[in-house]
């Protein structure tokens, strides 16, 4: 069965509250927080920091030399998430969004993960 991009944001909506994730609309703009938006391929997510984490996140970088490591660990949790219920979840090149593919089949079977380099 094929998702069009509007039920499947609606899916991967859902399916991230469920697991404990905020999940904002589009009404919550400058909230910190996961946001899912329709696109032709499918859905983005996207994760925005509170504008004190990221400062907080960016003078201990400095300190220790690391990357963006929340966002990698928040990258991590919501691909594992959507990619055990089914989907193929890719990462756009912008700020590490994630594309939920409307191509996948909702199977057990059919579970992919595809990262672009």
């Amino acid at each position: 069965m094929l998702h069009v991009p509007a039920e499947l944001v609606s899916q991967v909506s859902s399916a991230l509250v469920q697991a404990g994730f905020q999940v904002l609309g589009d009404a919550d703009t400058g909230v910190p927080g996961l946001r899912v938006t329709e696109v032709p391929e499918g859905a983005v997510v996207r994760w925005t920091a509170s504008d004190r984490f990221t400062s907080l996140a960016r003078d201990q970088a400095r300190r220790a030399g690391s990357g963006d490591s929340m966002r990698v660990l928040v990258q991590a949790a919501v691909t594992g998430l959507l990619v055990q219920l089914g989907h193929t979840v890719t990462e756009a090149c912008d700020e590490g969004d994630l594309v939920v593919r409307a191509d996948t089949a909702t199977s057990d079977r059919g579970v992919k993960r595809q990262m672009s380099p």
